[in-house]
């Protein structure tokens, strides 16, 4: 398991913020779609139906101390897959979808207290390209099953992101 900017990468899944609680809830991005799992149900949007795909209200961190927050708080993820957030409710992002029926929102846990800016609008530009057919989350299940292990480190995530965006 890894966090590769605001996406959560196992060798089976990519979820968008924090891998599922304890519970099962969250958001998963598949070739096929967006599927969100939450207290309302499992819902689906596939990618032809969308306009357009986002993630609001992502938190920011900054600098090295950002970094070390980063880190720590993958590996409380890893070890507690979600149920807790160090005895404090992760931050909340919204995945925002528009269809031509509207928009709707999904609320995300974070997988972190901080992204770096980058991070964020490189995994903005990524999930765009998801969801215009131009990329497909199956690269990032991919490198996941062939790089598992260590956390990248920031620069890395960054460099992984682009990489994808131009896959």
């Amino acid at each position: 398991m890894a966090m590769v900017g605001l996406f959560w990468i196992t060798e089976d899944s990519v979820y968008v913020g924090s891998p599922p609680s304890a519970e099962g809830h969250c958001v998963r991005i598949t070739s096929e779609g967006v599927q969100a799992r939450d207290p309302d149900g499992v819902r689906a949007w596939p990618w032809p139906i969308l306009r357009s795909a986002g993630v609001e209200a992502a938190p920011v961190g900054g600098g090295s101390r950002g970094a070390g927050r980063f880190l720590a708080a993958v590996l409380e993820a890893v070890v507690t897959l979600g149920s807790s957030y160090g005895g404090e409710e992760p931050p909340q992002m919204f995945l925002v979808l528009e269809t031509e029926d509207g928009t709707e929102e999904v609320q995300v846990p974070a997988a972190t207290r901080g992204y770096t800016s980058r991070e964020i609008a490189l995994s903005q530009h990524l999930l765009a390209c998801f969801r215009e057919g131009t990329a497909d989350p199956r690269i990032l299940t991919a490198w996941s099953r062939d790089h598992g292990g260590d956390p990248p480190k920031p620069p890395e995530r960054e460099a992984l992101l682009q990489e994808w965006i131009h896959a």
